[in-house]
């Protein structure tokens, strides 16, 4: 996966996605990676208060721990990305795996908060952004047809993870404390390697298919007169002529691929998902502290997030399941701006709730609109870039989202200071959430699916339902095809030899008939040129 073809000096051509097999391996550790990615950072929240007492420090300065976490997982898209097209996937999951690890082990030993922000923060968040992007990318070359559901089972991991390492977490910090704590946790993230180790590419698989055009390819050039540099033409003069063949200008490998702004579906994506980001999270950071002024007691109040966790886990797999249906599949953007609406509405609705019931039911709701935000939005950058330039898009609007998470959370907190209300803020995060829904739905019918009627392309597939599946058999046909093409030249040299020896042949009898001898080197020249022409005749027949 992203490595440069020797010869060509491109990328080599897609390969069908098997949809199952080795895949349901990979899908289950993205499912980990995923979970690792987007839990640990709330996970380490556990440990805030001890932190505090031990280095005397403020809320607001441990809190600095988990956002350079998502700051290092968002932000630095673009290197991984450019990472994974120089090495492959696993081996950028690999050194992801061990950086995680480091950072929380050496988190450990730390005697300030400047050093927690340098190893868990920093390295920490770096090993997992590393591990994040590139099971992504895996995930969508292992699955084409059941795809929708693969992204949906793999995005599970958020709020499956989420319930669980907040427990163990609470369970090491109380037996361990927090430095025991962090090291165990260090260990934990060591599983990063093993899903990293089984991340296989699909390289090998495309060669084992196109072996038979290859071997007969390489058959060919081992002839005397054929090749890739030189073929050779014999004469009834005796002389060879050599006809040098045209070699292809190599490619420059792009480890950055910025042609995807080219695409307009991208844009629209990634505008959408900026205005997405701005006030997708605020309502559950919010949550707990809203609760707790309208006067529900802490433990009901902390209860509410389990409630959107335990909802969500059911949520995403089902709405994975709902997007790869064929009726659906073509027009999954629509369904990925269904759930942002729904989302947007169920923030704006809950504004009002006073009394723990109606949190609760808007728990249920947004738990559910949660879940199929984080089960398409992958699903629909996939199908909108392809799964060859998915490596270069997910890392670009992983960047874009950073300046996102760092305006609205911290944005919406200081109006909470500031107002002293968060009926507003609830308003606001529902809003931005309902216009990108708004945006993404008009611009995609009025910007796409109007263009393309109006010029009619030899693509079937609508936006937002394009199938790798077909790219990857036409590459491969022509794969064959080149092959066989390079083959000709050679059958049309052997011809010429063949009849050339044959007219040389022709003469020399008739000069024997007449009595007249034929000079010693001309002899010589005529028997090589009658055994050259033997043995092609018998290697083109073999």
């Amino acid at each position: 996966m992203g490595r440069a073809d020797p010869e060509e000096g491109h990328l080599p051509a897609p390969v069908k996605p098997p949809d199952g097999g080795w895949g349901w391996i990979v899908l289950l550790g993205c499912f980990v990676i995923t979970g690792f990615s987007y839990a640990f950072p709330k996970a380490v929240s556990v440990y805030f208060k001890e932190l505090m007492k031990d280095f005397h420090v403020g809320y607001s300065d441990t809190a600095w721990i988990s956002s350079i976490m998502l700051a290092m997982l968002y932000g630095t898209g673009p290197v991984c990305s450019i990472m994974v097209n120089q090495f492959g996937c696993r081996p950028v999951m690999l050194i992801g795996g061990l950086l995680a690890s480091s950072g929380m082990i050496l988190a450990s030993f730390t005697t300030n908060i400047i050093e927690l922000y340098l190893t868990a923060g920093v390295l920490t968040g770096l090993g997992m952004a590393l591990n994040f992007q590139p099971s992504l990318i895996m995930l969508g070359t292992y699955f084409d047809k059941r795809r929708p559901l693969a992204n949906g089972l793999a995005a599970a991991g958020s709020p499956v993870f989420l319930s669980s390492l907040s427990p163990l977490g609470q369970v090491l910090l109380e037996k361990f404390g927090w430095r025991g704590g962090f090291l165990i946790m260090g260990g934990l993230l060591l599983n990063c390697c093993t899903c990293g180790a089984v991340m296989r590419p699909l390289d090998a698989g495309m060669k084992r298919k196109m072996g038979k055009a290859q071997d007969k390819y390489e058959a060919k050039e081992m002839l005397p007169i054929g090749g890739k540099s030189e073929e050779g033409i014999i004469t009834s003069d005796g002389t060879k002529k050599a006809k040098k063949a045209k070699k292809k200008p190599k490619k420059g490998k792009k480890l950055l691929d910025f042609s995807i702004f080219s695409n307009r579906g991208f844009i629209i994506y990634t505008i959408s998902k900026f205005i997405l980001v701005l006030g997708l999270f605020v309502p559950p950071i919010l949550l707990v502290n809203y609760a707790k002024d309208t006067g529900v007691p802490d433990t009901e109040a902390a209860f509410l997030l389990s409630i959107i966790g335990f909802i969500d886990i059911f949520a995403r797999p089902a709405c994975g399941m709902v997007a790869g249906l064929k009726w659906v599949r073509p027009h999954v953007s629509y369904l990925f701006s269904f759930a942002m609406l729904f989302n947007g509405l169920t923030d704006i609705c809950s504004a009002r709730a006073s009394n723990y019931t109606g949190l609760v039911i808007f728990c249920v709701f947004f738990g559910i609109s949660y879940g199929m935000v984080g089960a398409l939005q992958f699903e629909v950058l996939m199908a909108i870039v392809g799964s060859q330039k998915f490596s270069s898009a997910i890392g670009l609007v992983l960047l874009i989202e950073a300046f996102a998470v760092l305006i609205g959370p911290p944005s919406a907190g200081r109006l909470v200071d500031a107002l002293k209300n968060y009926e507003v803020i609830f308003y606001l995060a529902g809003s931005e959430v309902v216009l990108s829904a708004v945006f993404l739905a008009v611009a995609t019918y009025c910007c796409l699916n109007r263009g393309k009627k109006k010029e009619p392309p030899p693509e079937k597939n609508p936006p937002g339902g394009g199938s790798d599946t077909e790219e990857a058999e036409s590459d491969v046909q022509e794969a064959e095809e080149h092959s066989s093409d390079n083959h000709q030249p050679t059958h049309t040299t052997d011809n010429a030899v063949v009849a050339a020896s044959e007219e040389a042949n022709h003469v020399a009898e008739e000069q024997s008939g007449e009595g007249g001898g034929c000079p010693e080197g001309d002899g010589e020249v005529l028997a090589r040129d009658g055994c050259n022409a033997d043995q092609t005749v018998e290697r083109d027949s073999f």
